[in-house]
């Protein structure tokens, strides 16, 4: 009853704010379709034309087109050099089997809201600010800490100079590569994620690539969130679209360093980590498309040495002939994992900052780290404003004497000899997203996870599902683009 009470009361906060939302459409849409006496207005430009009863057969006859989504907010564009941004995201979220436990459930809402500002004085020089306030309200247990909440913080603070060819990004900032597997922004967390740094970016007919250096942000939700504390991150990657017909190819090299690790033959130490990899992504005949990702990593953490690897691999097909141009395909994925706790060197995979989210399933419950992922499913596109998935998935330990660990990393449950087995468990989960214009969005989804062996050996093995409804609301800028005037035949 408890949860119930809680759930209800977070799922009011995100009614309001989807009501708000959706009344505005609502009205606006309302008022555009309301007739005029017996004249009929267009709905672009707003000229009457006369009445259908007086239309000669020989008359020209305007080009039917959609009508644009009715801007829900005022546009941030204030000046030619100035322009702010906010933006309202609310989810509500619920699970039941927490930690694969009986009686483990929580149901809460996420919110968070974002000001941009931008000062571009010349072509040549942008400067970006944005202050994020990240809470959780009805929360059971860990309401107080990231990565659900972030009480009002500089998330980002940066300067940009140079044009499309060279650029410079100097501060606090995003960085995100790829499909973001190794590299990303986290956006899908209440306090996402962001780097102090530098960052320069070369890019030309045939290629373009980023080199940087910088340090993770780390959320203190009751303190002004910083970096450094001896880590560092510094890295290259590249981008070509010729090199291969009708593919993008990504090699990268990024180096890692942190403090304080433990070592696995005892005490602590430092990690100095090279991660090389390539991605690969491309078209093939009947449409049929492909994507490959591998990296291997090598280092030191102290007196260890690290020797890891990964790859994902996906294919897929979409049928542009078919109602909802459905694209089903499958995948694998794969990250070593360490073979012996205790013999000085590290087989786990490193993912270092990664954007995890629905990478090896929607729940989350497992990463990219000492894992076989098969994966299959379908993405279907039924209208342009509408997007629907649903995938299975079913996971295995790369080593049965390594971890299974979570997309954020995080130690879910081991067998250190090596006897709960390696079959983890399955995940079915399903996902809609329905986008009316860039600012406004409704997502839901939902995950059910079953045990393996694995699980129902070194946990209590109870099934885990989780369920979310979320709306994002940009209530200053990204208004709808305006159609183009009515053509005539």
């Amino acid at each position: 009853m408890r949860d119930l009470t809680r759930l209800a009361s977070a799922s009011r906060r995100l009614h309001a704010a989807t009501l708000l939302s959706l009344i505005s459409v609502s009205t606006l849409s309302a008022q555009q379709a309301s007739p005029t006496n017996t004249a009929t207005a267009s709905p672009q430009t707003g000229t009457q034309s006369a009445p259908a009863q007086q239309s000669s057969p020989q008359a020209v006859i305007p080009v039917a087109r959609p009508a644009a989504p009715t801007p829900l907010g005022p546009s941030g564009q204030l000046t030619d050099w100035f322009s702010l941004r906010g933006e309202f995201r609310g989810r509500l979220e619920g699970f039941t089997g927490g930690g694969f436990k009986p009686d483990n459930s929580d149901g809460y809402m996420l919110d968070r809201f974002r000001l941009n500002a931008t000062v571009a004085p010349t072509p040549l020089a942008k400067f970006v600010v944005q202050v994020q306030d990240a809470r959780v309200f009805d929360k059971e247990a860990g309401g107080l800490a990231a990565p659900l909440r972030d009480t009002l913080d500089l998330r980002m603070a940066y300067g940009e100079f140079g044009g499309a060819r060279n650029m410079v990004r100097v501060g606090r900032q995003e960085l995100a590569f790829g499909e973001q597997r190794l590299i990303g922004h986290l956006n899908w967390v209440n306090d996402a994620r962001s780097f102090d740094g530098a960052r320069a970016t070369i890019t030309r007919r045939a290629f373009k690539f980023d080199v940087f250096a910088t340090s993770v942000v780390t959320i203190q939700p009751e303190a002004f969130d910083k970096s450094g504390g001896g880590n560092a991150l510094y890295g290259f990657y590249g981008s070509s679209t010729t090199a291969i017909p009708k593919a993008t190819i990504e090699p990268y090299v990024f180096f890692r360093k942190s403090e304080g690790l433990t070592l696995e033959t005892g005490g602590l130490g430092d990690i100095h980590q090279t991660t090389m990899g390539t991605r690969l992504v491309g078209k093939l005949p009947r449409d049929f498309d492909y994507g490959v990702e591998m990296a291997g990593q090598l280092g030191s953490v102290g007196t260890d040495d690290v020797r890891a690897w990964a790859g994902h691999w996906v294919g897929g097909r979409t049928f542009m002939k078919s109602a909802g141009k459905p694209r089903p395909f499958l995948e694998f994925n794969y990250a070593s994992g360490d073979t012996d706790p205790k013999d000085g060197v590290r087989g786990t995979f490193d993912q270092l900052y990664p954007t995890g989210h629905d990478k090896l399933g929607l729940a989350d419950q497992v990463g990219w780290r000492n894992v076989d992922h098969l994966r299959g499913g379908v993405e279907i596109k039924p209208k342009a404003q509408w997007q629907l998935s649903s995938s299975y998935h079913s996971w295995w330990l790369a080593s049965a004497t390594d971890a299974l660990y979570s997309a954020s990393g995080a130690l879910v449950s081991r067998s250190t000899a090596g006897t709960a087995g390696r079959h983890v468990g399955q995940e079915v989960d399903a996902q809609a997203v329905y986008t009316y214009s860039p600012q406004l969005q409704i997502a839901a989804g939902y995950a059910r996870v079953l045990p393996g062996v694995f699980l129902e050996r070194t946990t209590s093995g109870e099934s885990y599902n989780l369920s979310y409804l979320m709306v994002t609301y940009v209530f200053i800028g990204d208004r709808p683009a305006t159609p183009p005037r009515e053509g005539r035949r």
